[in-house]
């Protein structure tokens, strides 16, 4: 069994053992979406795909719209629409204190995007199945808290950013998305994921497995790495570490017995 036919046989069972019919998931002309949208849409159950536009750069949109069509004509079970967002940013940055961050009104067009999904999932009975990979979400947490971040379930939520880009060639999602800079696209300037983070995502799987594998004693070793090694690790771990609250529960105030 390839990796792609296990997440595929994990999603059909998903649903199965739930009062759900399907799946919806935004498509943003990126290489995550692409590979989720395409194994969800193999389950063969009602999967619903969106565009999810807020000031997107055009190749972003084009990228978009030529993955949802061929995804369409390749699967009857496949039904898309477009909701323009912008206008409801617009309105919403409008309205928001006037000290806002252009990182904040950034990861709010994430939010937005969120908030439509689930009002189409909740109207259709689906379930929100989330982009993610596990570099991003599991390792240094790039991605917005309770934007992309907020989603039923996350079938490749265990495999790296080259595990994906793999699996797409696999599945001969278009040629421009595997080859697309990777951009979280929240940004008017379209800068790329490596470009705001400070490494590949090769050298960050790299560090991942680094760290994930050593022991205390290891990291008295550190030093002898060379200078781009250590500044890979040490990239790695001030993300992780930075955005540890994203990737765990909200911790809950716990009342003693005696209160």
């Amino acid at each position: 069994m390839t990796k792609q036919e296990y997440i595929v046989n994990w999603l059909k069972n998903y649903v199965k053992n739930s009062p759900f019919e399907g799946y919806v998931i935004g498509v943003s002309g990126g290489i995550d979406s692409a590979v989720t949208s395409t194994l969800c849409a193999m389950t063969g159950l009602n999967t619903k795909v969106l565009l999810l536009p807020i000031h997107q750069a055009h190749d972003q949109t084009l990228r978009g719209h030529s993955h949802i069509k061929w995804l369409a004509n390749k699967f009857s079970n496949v039904s898309w629409e477009n909701l323009a967002l912008t206008s409801a940013f617009d309105e919403l940055a409008w309205i928001l204190p006037k000290n806002t961050t252009k990182l904040a009104l950034a990861n709010s067009k994430a939010r937005l995007r969120m908030t439509a999904l689930y009002a189409v999932a909740q109207s259709n009975n689906l379930l929100v199945a989330g982009t993610g990979n596990k570099v991003e979400d599991y390792g240094i947490g790039f991605f917005t808290k309770y934007g992309d971040g907020g989603v039923d379930l996350s079938p490749i939520g265990d495999l790296t950013k080259t595990q994906v880009w793999a699996m797409g060639r696999e599945l001969g999602v278009n040629k421009e998305i595997i080859e697309a800079t990777p951009t979280d696209g929240l940004h008017d300037d379209n800068r790329s994921d490596e470009s705001q983070i400070g490494c590949s995502y090769p050298e960050l799987e790299w560090a991942m497995d680094w760290c994930d594998n050593s022991k205390d004693g290891d990291w008295g070793k550190l030093y002898e790495k060379s200078p781009k090694e250590q500044k890979i690790i040490n990239t790695y771990w001030d993300f992780h570490n930075r955005n540890a609250h994203k990737m765990a529960m909200p911790p809950v105030c716990k009342i003693p017995d005696d209160l």
